[in-house]
């Protein structure tokens, strides 16, 4: 549906997107993930026709961007972070005033206005001033023209940004009810979003795309050992002396405050190796009980910093967004 080969966007001496290349497939979703400053909001630009490519081609549906840029554009609809909206118009006069811009025949514009306010749940508002609408009604609006020409790929730039958790749970069912009939391309911050919404997910960082899979194939890429956490009946001393010949074991350290005569640790396990079974018995045979064993996954946020080398400040986490560097 759309293939991107060797893109490059460069302004002066900054590189903000560096030969990348990747395949969206038709009917699925595709989360576009990185920190601030990492070629997303560019990538989108240059796919949907805003910006022109220092270097590379984008093709949508057969159509090259750059050498047939009216036939890709219908192709595509568009929801910037910040939706182009004018604040002094009713819903339904913006709605029908875009419809113009996008050249829907005369004839079909009503019937397109009504159906993209009923996908998008905004029917009820179609005579209100947009600047009267709530920051969630508006990415509403934003997102009704952008399905306005029946387009066949929706690219949604941080579509929940500054909005409130009840309004980002409708937004996010509501991309899914639209991934039922369009392929979809969302960037965001929110890595629970991503992971919770998207089939595939791609991880963008210094302009180049440094993972591309399923959020289960990326954990299972970077799954690497297990992490247990126990808290064990004995002395940290004694548990040493217990697992010293267990195989599979990479490292072990006390970790926290315990209950009296028993000792918290933290056993990280070599590659594709599962010890719980075996440390069980182990440790039942030199009379030092499990009290508690925990397995700690890794979330996609660990999988995430990892790829690209972030430290987690300021950049990404599971629920706070911030507006990326261009």
């Amino acid at each position: 549906m759309i293939e991107v080969t060797g893109l490059t966007k460069r302004y002066g001496n900054h590189t903000a997107v560096d030969h990348l290349s990747f395949k969206v497939e038709k009917g699925q979703i595709y989360g576009f993930l990185g920190p601030n400053g990492a070629g997303k909001s560019t990538t989108m630009n240059i796919i949907t026709g805003y910006l022109a490519a220092t270097e590379g081609t984008v093709t949508i549906d057969g159509h090259d961007v750059g050498l047939e840029p009216e036939e890709a554009k219908k192709c595509v609809g568009y929801l910037p972070e910040l939706p182009p909206l004018y604040m002094d118009m009713t819903v339904e006069e913006y709605l029908r005033f875009a419809a113009e811009l996008k050249k829907v025949p005369k004839a079909e514009r009503r019937e397109q206005v009504e159906q993209v306010m009923d996908m998008t749940r905004i029917a009820d508002m179609r005579g209100r001033l947009i600047k009267n609408l709530s920051k969630g009604y508006r990415q509403r609006v934003g997102l009704a023209q952008a399905l306005l020409g029946s387009p066949e790929v929706l690219i949604l730039d941080e579509p929940s940004v500054g909005l409130d958790p009840k309004q980002i749970i409708e937004i996010r069912d509501l991309i899914r009810e639209l991934g039922k009939s369009h392929t979809i391309i969302l960037s965001s911050h929110i890595l629970s979003e991503v992971s919770a919404v998207c089939d595939h997910v791609m991880i963008i960082s210094h302009g180049k795309l440094v993972a591309s899979d399923s959020p289960e194939g990326l954990q299972k890429l970077m799954s690497g050992g297990q992490e247990l956490r126990l808290t064990v009946k004995g002395s940290y001393r004694m548990l040493q002396e217990a697992v010293a010949d267990m195989k599979g074991i990479a490292q072990m350290e006390s970790c926290g405050s315990a209950p009296e005569g028993c000792c918290n640790v933290l056993i990280r396990t070599e590659k594709e190796q599962d010890i719980r079974e075996a440390l069980f018995y182990l440790l039942a045979e030199k009379r030092l009980p499990i009290l508690s064993m925990t397995l700690s996954e890794r979330s996609l946020e660990d999988i995430f910093l990892e790829l690209t080398g972030e430290n987690g400040e300021d950049t990404v986490s599971a629920g706070v967004q911030g507006e990326e560097d261009k």
